[in-house]
Order: C-alpha cells, then structure tokens, then sequence
C-alpha cells in the first residue's frame, strides 16, 4: 500500500549520495550553478530592454511550466552545492542533519529535475518551436539554455551521480505537481486573458484535444520516470558492481567510504588481484 506522506524511518542516505559521484569529485558539481546564473540574466535583460515588454515580461514568465522548471533545476543545484560545500569541509552534508520532511522534498526534488526537463525540450521543439531560427544570439542562448541544456542537466543527473533510484510514490507526485501547474495556467487565462500554451485552449482545439494533451503529458512524465529509473538502475550496476567505482568522497568522508566498501569490498579485492597478477 503505498503512503504519499511516510518519509520513512531508516537514515537517510547514510553513503551520502546525493552530494557524490561515481566519476567525478564533489566540487566538480558546484558547477551545475550555470542554470541559476542563467535563468537570473533572462530576467535581467528582459527587464534591461523595454521593447522586450520589460520586468512586466519577466514576471509574466513565472507562467509557464519551462521557466518555473529551470527555476526548479536553479534551485535544486544551488542547494545541491550548499550540500555538497558543506560535505567537502566537513565529510558530513547538511542535508544530513536537516529534519526527515525537508530529506524527504530534497529527494522528490531530484525526481522532478530527471523527469520534468524531458518532458519541456520535447514539448518545445516537437510542439511549440517553429522555424526560422531566432533571430537574435539572445533569443538562441536563453531557448537553447532553457529548452536544451536543462535535459543536459537532468542527464548528468541519472548519469554521473551516485544517487539511488527514485522512489516510486514520486509518481504520484510528479502527477499532482502537473495537476497544480494545469491550475496555474487557467488561472493566467482567466486573470491576463491569455493562455501560456496554445495547446492549452479548448476554444481553438477543443476540449477533447486539451485532455487529450494533458493526459499525454502526464502519461509521458511516467514513462520518462521510468526510463530515468532504469537508466539509474543501470549506471549503478556498470559503475559499482561491474567496475567497483564507488564513489568520489571527501577527504573527510569516513563513513561513506566504510559502507560503501564493506557492499563491494570482495569486488575491489577480486579488481586488485587481477592487477597485481598484471
């Protein structure tokens, strides 16, 4: 029976994955604040140029679900690199000592950053983009940011993290997070007039071809949860069992190497010998 509200009662990811890698260093992943510092310059040079509709422009972007999305990314590596920072001075996260609730939100946070992406970039350039190309270095830049290089991210999420696989109760969530956002933008509509995606218009589609579009999206955010699901399965199969990579801990990092270890140690041994008999 699943429970959308039980956190659970273990400890919560006691080899600190969330701030580690199979590949790459901790300090390697403070550089995921590029989406921040992007998304903060969009809303800058809106407001810089007027026949840009200026800040009115900005604050009208806090509509759609591809901005409220990078936002959601933004947000997500900014507190990652808070973690992991603290990881690296200490060899214990702040995420481990936050309270149950707040591990539980950072987990399903990290679901939504390898499932909703995909989701934006294939809606924008199947659906939404049509040609020429923008006319503008600007207009290229902060689309291909926003609608490109976020499944970029989410990738090097599944892939070069050594996060588990995401719980399953998170699709559920994922559903009721699509299901508010469908609220918001009825509400732009009924307040501004306007419908922040086409799609989204029974009056010009109909109303079937709206449902239509919905449950296909709301069907694809689950279909991509569990492709990001096998993909996670995978690279900790190949990277921890198959090649015994563990991880890149801290220098300070005693006890996530220990238990770490203690599940692949006989793997590592095996790894060692072969090479001494090279």
């Amino acid at each position: 029976m699943l429970h959308p509200f039980q956190f659970g009662k273990d400890v919560f990811d006691p080899t600190n994955r969330f701030v580690t890698s199979w590949l790459l260093p901790p300090w390697a992943l403070l550089l995921c604040l590029y989406s921040f510092t992007a998304e903060i310059f969009i809303l800058a040079w809106d407001c810089a140029y007027p026949e840009l509709d200026g800040c009115s422009a900005s604050r009208s972007t806090f509509s759609y679900f591809t901005v409220l999305t990078y936002w959601g990314i933004s947000f997500y590596f900014l507190v990652s690199s808070i973690h992991t920072l603290t990881y690296i001075v200490s060899g214990t996260p702040l995420l481990s000592r936050f309270p149950r609730l707040l591990q539980a939100l950072h987990s399903l946070s990290y679901t939504t950053v390898i499932v909703y992406p995909f989701i934006v970039t294939v809606i924008y350039w199947g659906v939404l983009y049509s040609s020429p190309w923008f006319p503008t270095v600007f207009g290229a830049w902060s689309n291909i940011s926003q609608h490109a290089m976020n499944s970029l991210f989410a990738l090097i999420e599944i892939l070069l993290t050594r996060t588990e696989t995401p719980l399953p109760i998170h699709m559920l969530w994922l559903i009721v997070i699509l299901a508010i956002y469908c609220g918001l933008a009825y509400v732009t509509h009924a307040i501004k007039g306007v419908y922040v995606y086409s799609f989204l218009d029974p009056g010009k589609n109909g109303k079937g071809v709206v449902a239509g579009y919905i449950l296909g999206i709301a069907v694809g955010s689950l279909v991509v949860f569990g492709a990001a699901w096998g993909l996670i399965w995978t690279r900790r199969w190949v990277a921890e069992k198959k090649f015994a990579m563990i991880g890149k801990f801290a220098i300070r990092d005693k006890t996530g190497v220990i238990m770490e270890m203690r599940g692949t140690g006989s793997r590592i041994r095996t790894r060692e010998s072969e090479i001494e008999r090279k």
